[in-house]
């Protein structure tokens, strides 16, 4: 009589055991996908991961999790040239959230007015001046989009955040062009479930038309040595395809994760250092550099993903810079799932757009999440860590799902 209970406690286990895997079954599939495509590669994908165990969470979700202490940290760089300062500003405010880091540039073409104005907006900004997460570089550089300064820039914002903030896991380098597709909190909690040393490098070996018009020709980039703004031009020597190292090609715009990005300024190996130089007179630099780096690096080239993040509309063949877009092209960036698109003309009516149905952004404010009291403006901060995330974050986990599908993911790395 006294184990009359045993019975019945036996089939309930059983049923709840039934009940747990039929739950399991609807989650959403991406980040099984990941998990069996990273059990592919231990040694590569899986491994040392200084700042929290390489694990990819399978219950990606539009829930925010709870606790939340591995919300990764992203460090961005919006840089902008001559008459950006409303444009970069825009997308500043687009792209906020507290427990993210940003540092702003406008380069050296920029009257000395705009750059300024732009320090002065900085400090004089209540939400930023009292979280302290906004840099701005007041000693601007000169850039050349084609040329080998834009590669110099970035790896200078890449320093400046080492040196200035010991705790963050990804670099993420846009323009004043660029725009958010996706709230901070749908992306922070997306990476939130990805191992900290994956890198989204767009990339290709496959040089095509640019091997005789980039690989081979020589350039200067006069940015290395005067401060009028100029274009590159040619010099009248070519040379050979190398063959100490492979040529990789690709997206100017990328996610890094911070150990490759202590890989290129750090330089334990060598490789870094000779690329850099080697691509001071190469013609459009900033698009093979970082994929020609982390490609012949075999600690890191396990560990690129074949996207840069964002919807990009290009001729075919692309020509030096892409469409801008407008209305017209929203449908087209919704359904390609990216966080990002570019590029845009100032304030076109298609970022209102975003701010109105994708961003849910007060005019002249930044973005709402989890994180923000005084709404609906979020003048404070109740919880860095605190994620609300919407659509957004459902759309990049259909991204992830295609991107770590396990019959392209290994099969697109470093071809």
């Amino acid at each position: 009589m006294e184990k009359k209970w045993v019975v019945p406690l036996f089939v309930s286990t059983l049923f709840g055991i039934f009940l747990l895997r039929s739950l399991n079954m609807g989650l959403f599939s991406s980040m099984e996908t990941i998990n069996s495509v990273l059990s592919l590669l231990p040694s590569k994908i899986s491994g040392d991961n200084r700042d929290s165990p390489v694990i990819v969470d399978s219950k990606l979700s539009s829930e925010p999790p709870a606790p939340a202490p591995d919300v990764p940290r992203l460090a961005y760089l919006i840089s902008g040239s001559k008459g950006d300062l409303s444009k970069l500003w825009r997308t500043l405010h687009s792209l906020y959230h507290p427990h993210n880091l940003y540092v702003v540039h406008l380069d050296l073409e920029s009257p000395a007015a705009e750059r300024r104005e732009l320090a002065a907006r900085v400090a004089n900004h209540s939400l930023f001046a009292k979280v302290g997460n906004v840099y701005m570089i007041t000693k601007a550089n000169m850039v050349t989009y084609r040329g080998p300064t834009m590669v110099a820039n970035t790896l200078h914002a890449c320093a400046i955040l080492l040196k200035k903030w010991k705790k963050w896991d990804w670099f993420i380098n846009l323009s004043a062009s660029d725009y958010p597709l996706v709230t901070q909190d749908d992306l922070l909690l997306t990476f939130s479930k990805l191992p900290r040393n994956l890198n989204f490098v767009e990339h290709t070996s496959r040089l095509r038309w640019k091997e005789p018009h980039r690989a081979k020709p020589l350039i200067m980039d006069p940015g290395l040595y005067m401060t009028n703004k100029s274009d590159v031009f040619w010099l009248l020597s070519k040379r050979e395809v190398p063959n100490a190292f492979k040529l990789f090609t690709g997206s100017a715009w990328m996610a890094l994760s911070r150990e490759f990005v202590e890989f290129c300024i750090w330089g334990w190996d060598n490789l870094p250092r000779v690329l850099l130089m080697y691509y001071t007179n190469f013609i459009s630099s900033p698009e093979g550099y970082f994929q020609t780096v982390i490609c012949n690096s075999p600690d890191f080239n396990g560990t690129i993903v074949n996207h840069d993040l964002h919807y990009i509309s290009w001729d075919i063949p692309p020509r030096q810079h892409p469409h801008t877009l407008s209305l017209n092209d929203i449908g087209k960036m919704i359904s390609s799932n990216a966080p990002f698109a570019r590029k845009f003309d100032k304030d076109d009516p298609v970022l209102d757009k975003i701010d109105d149905e994708l961003l849910h952004r007060v005019k002249q404010w930044v973005i709402p999440g989890g994180w923000c009291s005084g709404e609906p403006l979020c003048s404070d901060v109740a919880d860095e860590l605190k994620l609300k995330p919407g659509p957004g974050s459902e759309k990049l986990a259909l991204l992830m799902d295609r991107l770590f599908s396990s019959e392209t993911f290994m099969f697109n790395q470093c071809k």
